[in-house]
């Protein structure tokens, strides 16, 4: 009896598409306990939705897209199925050049396509503290990027945030950490809100291409 009740869970995991999260603090979960980060949220989201997909937390604090790209290896492992490519908010904060931000991450997206895996672009929207000419380099580099890949695309990784907040302390307080940078747990709670769709289609989309 106790084998015929473990095994369908085990067939049911085996089922499941692995998905490996590819990010900075945003995916790693900073500043938040092991249950608020993005990943745990969104996959608490999808189990509740019935979306049979395993997400990997391979987030690393402080990463920049030149550091995924050298991790990429290692991260695409021989059970993953499909990839979330959270990359670009520290490059953005240190003024790096657009056009290294988007060859580190079209190196990405190719080692990706290389894989046969399809992959979920998370974007960001530049401040205005380098200028408007590299805003406007910034910001190009995602939807350019999803468009040439055949990546789906998560337009900027903040919107959800900006959408709820109404301009008061106490809601950037309760969206953002002290440091003003990271979001609460309420905050990735609104994002993984918001990305549940999009990546439940590229647990779909690995599924497809799973064979059997």
């Amino acid at each position: 009896m106790a084998i015929a009740l473990i095994y369908p869970a085990a067939a049911a995991q085996a089922d499941a598409v692995v998905i490996a999260a590819l990010g900075d603090s945003l995916t790693a979960g900073y500043g938040l306990d092991e249950d608020e980060g993005l990943v745990p949220q969104l996959q608490a989201r999808l189990e509740a939705a019935g979306v049979e997909a395993e997400l990997q937390n391979a987030g690393v604090s402080g990463d920049t897209s030149a550091g995924g790209l050298a991790r990429l290896g290692w991260t695409l492992g021989p059970d993953v199925d499909a990839l979330i490519v959270e990359l670009g908010a520290n490059d953005m904060l240190r003024g790096i050049d657009p056009a290294e931000v988007r060859a580190n991450l079209d190196g990405i997206l190719a080692q990706a396509a290389d894989a046969g895996l399809p992959v979920l672009l998370i974007g960001f929207s530049a401040p205005g503290n380098y200028g408007p000419d590299y805003k406007a380099a910034f910001d190009a580099i995602y939807p350019d990027l999803a468009e040439a890949r055949g990546a789906d695309l998560f337009a900027d990784y903040f919107a959800p945030l900006r959408a709820a907040d109404d301009g008061t302390q106490a809601a950037r307080a309760r969206l953002l950490q002290g440091d003003g940078l990271h979001p609460t747990a309420e905050g990735i709670g609104l994002i993984a809100d918001a990305l549940v769709p999009q990546v439940a289609a590229l647990a779909g989309r690995a599924g497809a291409d799973q064979p059997g």
